[in-house]
């Protein structure tokens, strides 16, 4: 199992809302969670066998801005 992270333009608990079927419907995400109090708006994924791009290619396709941080 790895952690993702990841910088986001989700900003409040509505845009959680809008995002998390999406995030939950991904295949080998286990866990995740947003930091809305950290000032990147952090999401961290605990996964296996899915790739950052996927990740970032759901919050983008909703129009939100996701990059994955280095380690």
């Amino acid at each position: 199992m790895e952690i993702l992270v990841f910088r986001t333009g989700v900003k409040d608990p509505v845009h959680i809302g809008e995002v998390a079927p999406h995030l939950n419907s991904l295949s080998g995400i286990y866990k995740w969670n947003f930091d809305l109090d950290d000032t990147d708006n952090i999401l961290r994924v605990e996964s296996a066998g899915i790739s950052p791009r996927q990740i970032e290619s759901v919050l983008e396709g909703m129009n939100y801005y996701c990059e994955e941080l280095p380690d």
